[in-house]
């Protein structure tokens, strides 16, 4: 049995004399007392209600709200064409809205990490998911003659959904330790190319469904609305750090500018910031474009007609958005079983399997626009071991993280490493690309056939992204050893061992 706050009683806490904490120690049961008094069937509500708050639940439910969060990210990808028409814009035009939901993405997630490291954290998730929820169902009602309205909503759900990916990993890393968070953070970082790839297939069938491809931003927010509920009646808040501490607690806070500095001169965590840029370059570009691009392929190959329909054929983002959902759960579980063999090899397992992963999803995806005029069938091979290997090192980058930064400056951490890779990476990729396509077009005579070279000559930008990431990462296991060491001594000062009872003779 446990105690509430308030003195009652609520049985069926625990069926022995020990209960497990969130960090998985055990403490004594508390026994019954004559002063307690029984439970209201409020109280017995709320101890159901704690009986479900187990780390693995808490896992769980945060990354099903992952899945939504880049599932509604996506949705307007699966759609483009049928905007790009609705609205009547260039390709820098329909670019624009993946960089204004980027760059509010970036610049709100460092206001959301300071005050994921003070305050609420699930509280402030929540509120995000209630948010971007409800921005993206109005936006669905936009007219066609609004298009900035609908670009700025993008900007808003930015918003909201900076607060979920800032926040969220911070607690899974306070409920959990090496390889078991490792595990718990592969399973919540794959939920980004699932979530993606979702988007996709959802964005693609609710609009031949309902006919009207304003539908396919009409059904996340109702998932939206759901998980944030869920957050906040089964995720608990741990104490910062208290996986951590063996037992002890931080018993003093570093200012916003300290830990700002702190990070600055962390070589890992700044190498692995810039690697993942490279990461986020390629996905933003790939993710808005590759549909778009194989679709003009199969225009140049005499397969299919150019898209002169209210709704325009979905084939292509379906197929990306299934590529990307198993490309994503090979590519993360791979990633999470290679670092735990190769950690038996080399302490440097971590940024060292993200390095090799990265360069050798290069050469594929370079074969992608040397293949796709001939082929899309080996255009989807490419792009399927290409994708697999650059998520690899999602969760791994997440683990090197929680490895060299210590747990008050957590929620700091991912938020400036987001804003940095939004910044340096899918924040002007979508629109880089477009732009460059765009003025390919211009300089030559209009055909399908430069319509779809201009715009594989532009994606070809993404390879050589990828090869820096890659030496970034390599940078990084230089000195990763070295950081990790600094990261735990000063934990070590930070943290205040239990008092010991002085017994005297």
């Amino acid at each position: 049995m446990c105690v509430e706050s308030d003195g009652c009683e609520i049985e069926g806490c625990s069926s022995s004399d020990e209960v497990r904490t969130l960090s998985g120690s055990m403490s004594p049961g508390l026994k019954s007392s004559p002063s307690l008094h029984p439970c209201k069937p409020g109280h017995k509500f709320r101890a159901a209600l704690l009986r479900c708050r187990s780390p693995a639940a808490a896992a769980g439910i945060l990354s099903f709200g992952n899945v939504l969060n880049y599932m509604d990210r996506y949705t307007v990808a699966g759609v483009l064409l049928d905007i790009q028409r609705h609205y009547e814009v260039s390709d820098s035009g329909i670019g624009l809205l993946q960089t204004v939901f980027i760059c509010s993405f970036m610049v709100a997630a460092p206001i959301f990490g300071y005050l994921g490291d003070r305050f609420n954290r699930k509280v402030i998730l929540s509120c995000g998911i209630f948010f971007w929820s409800i921005v993206t169902l109005l936006s669905s009602f936009i007219s066609k003659e609004l298009y900035w309205l609908f670009v700025l909503s993008r900007g808003l759900v930015g918003i909201g959904e900076s607060s979920y990916s800032s926040i969220s990993p911070t607690i899974i890393g306070d409920l959990f330790t090496n390889n078991t968070r490792t595990m718990m953070l592969s399973v919540f970082y794959l939920a980004i190319p699932l979530g993606s790839g979702l988007g996709y297939i959802l964005g693609s069938s609710a609009k031949v469904a309902a006919g009207d491809w304003h539908w396919a931003l009409r059904v996340s927010p109702v998932l939206g609305i759901t998980a944030g509920t869920l957050i906040l009646l089964f995720v608990p808040e741990p104490k910062r750090g208290s996986a951590d501490q063996m037992g002890g607690h931080i018993k003093a806070r570093t200012s916003w500018l300290c830990d700002m500095k702190a990070l600055a001169k962390n070589r890992s965590y700044v190498f692995s910031s810039l690697a993942s840029s490279g990461v986020s370059f390629a996905t933003g570009a790939f993710g808005v474009w590759i549909p778009i691009y194989l679709a003009r392929a199969q225009v140049v190959q005499k397969t299919a007609e150019p898209c002169t329909k209210e709704i325009c054929s979905s084939t292509d983002s379906l197929i990306f958005g299934g590529i990307t959902c198993v490309t994503g759960l090979l590519g993360v579980v791979i990633g999470a079983a290679t670092t735990r063999l190769c950690r038996q090899k080399t302490e440097r397992a971590d940024p060292l399997v993200c390095a090799v992963s990265m360069l050798g999803s290069a050469i594929f995806i370079c074969l992608i626009f040397v293949v796709a005029k001939k082929s899309i069938i080996g255009a989807y091979v490419c792009i399927f071991i290409g994708e697999t290997l650059l998520f690899l090192n999602w969760a791994i980058t997440a683990d090197i993280l929680m490895f060299v930064v210590i747990p008050t400056r957590r929620a700091t951490a991912v938020a400036f490493q987001s804003f940095t890779t939004h910044l340096l990476g899918d924040a002007g990729s979508p629109y880089l690309i477009g732009l460059i396509s765009d003025s390919l077009q211009q300089s030559y005579t209009m055909s399908a056939l430069w319509q779809f070279l201009s715009l594989g000559y532009a994606l070809m930008l993404c390879p050589f992204i990828i090869v820096l990431g890659g030496m970034f990462f390599l940078a990084t296991a230089l000195f990763f050893l070295d950081d990790r060491e600094k990261a735990e001594k000063q934990l070590s000062q930070l943290t205040r061992p239990p008092s010991l009872v002085k017994v005297t003779t």
